[in-house]
């Protein structure tokens, strides 16, 4: 037996905060100038919020504004001080990454990216990391219509599954961290928690699964004035709760011109269609890429001895049926649609929830049935 542990935070986590006001100061400039070039990092310590990063457009944007909004919309009445210190990119990079008459878009930076998809849950995500976010965005939601007199914005979850043969057979432990306001009682909050929260999600019967609720006896200082925040660092709540590979680049604050976002999200649109035609019960699609260069370096994928030809042979459909071009992607995944600031919380990967195409792969899945079929067909002609 193996046990694999995700955990997902609350739209009021001081990490997730900074994330949030980096992905609206993002969708705030996209309305405006589709073309900009966003690298945007906030951080958060008590009142003190600040904002910094690189950013050309032609948009004129009140970051004080979005920031403060962001932290409202949250759950955070208090007053803010702000701090702001943007730039424009570099030429340097620039001088790669934009298109010209002779010169195709590049890719924004060097690095690799990930995606993954398996066939554990609806979704074709690990089951922890789901039901972790799950917990996370109900709580938030009974915090908001119901409960505000109780809990504080800040909190966490962790869910921990038990694996037989590579399969969840069970859950071993849930933790759930949150915040309260002051006076009280962990006795109703744990309540409300077990009652509205885990028994709905998990099932009515949670006898045989450790239930560790505030497990410290209490949590009342939370948010910035906990802990201070930073954007980009959730990246495994943003993805795969450490099931999966991450390549290390941050997703919020930057525009898709940066490969680290676009480049991940079309990794899982790759493999989320190939599980989804029942190629693999489980796939990881690897690509690299080189700064200022269209296409990338490397490309590879494993299918962990679950795939229906080999790896080999299904990197040769992927290669058929994809094109992995910065902007390829950008046209394909539809990016100028998407609300950056709603993948902020509760993950990016996943989100059948949210309009965003590389979590809807039927037709793409369509295609590389087909591809399979034809490809099966000739093997045994042979």
């Amino acid at each position: 037996m193996k046990i694999i542990t995700s955990e997902s935070v609350f739209s009021g986590h001081p990490d997730k905060i900074c994330d949030q006001i980096s992905d609206a100061i993002l969708d705030a400039i996209l309305e405006q100038d589709q073309k900009a070039r966003v690298a945007v990092n906030s951080a958060i310590k008590d009142n003190q919020i600040f904002v910094f990063g690189e950013v050309t457009t032609s948009a004129i944007v009140n970051y004080t504004g979005v920031a403060k909004q962001v932290l409202k919309d949250i759950g955070y009445e208090e007053e803010f001080n702000m701090f702001e210190k943007i730039s424009k990119q570099s030429t340097d990079i620039a001088l790669g990454v934009n298109e010209t008459s002779d010169h195709q878009q590049g890719a924004g930076d060097q690095g690799m990216m990930y995606g993954f998809a398996c066939n554990e849950t609806p979704e074709l995500m690990p089951l922890p990391i789901m039901i972790a976010h799950e917990i996370s965005k109900e709580i938030d939601f009974l915090r908001k219509s119901k409960y505000n007199h109780i809990f504080g914005p800040d909190g966490k979850c962790q869910v921990s599954v038990r694996y037989i043969d590579g399969k969840p057979v069970g859950y071993d432990t849930i933790i759930v961290s949150a915040q309260t306001k002051p006076g009280v009682e962990l006795s109703m909050a744990k309540g409300i928690i077990i009652e509205e929260v885990l028994k709905p999600i998990i099932g009515q019967n949670l006898s045989d699964i450790n239930i560790l609720i505030n497990p410290t006896g209490a949590f009342v200082v939370g948010g910035p004035y906990g802990d201070s925040g930073l954007t980009g660092r959730k990246i495994i709540v943003d993805t795969y709760g450490g099931y999966a590979r991450h390549g290390g680049g941050a997703f919020s604050g930057k525009d898709v011109s940066k490969v680290d976002r676009s480049a991940s999200y079309y990794a899982r649109y790759v493999a989320k269609a190939l599980v989804e035609a029942e190629l693999a019960d489980r796939c990881e699609v690897c690509v690299s890429y080189s700064i200022g260069v269209a296409d990338p370096v490397a490309l590879s994928i494993e299918t962990f001895g679950t795939g229906k030809l080999t790896d080999d042979e299904l990197l040769a459909i992927i290669k058929k049926h994809f094109d992995f071009t910065p902007a390829n992607i950008r046209k394909e995944l539809e990016f100028e649609n998407v609300k950056f600031q709603a993948l902020a919380t509760y993950g990016h990967i996943g989100r059948e929830d949210l309009p965003v195409r590389w979590e809807h792969v039927e037709d793409k899945a369509k295609e590389l049935r087909s591809e399979y079929e034809k490809t099966k067909g000739a093997t045994q002609f042979l």
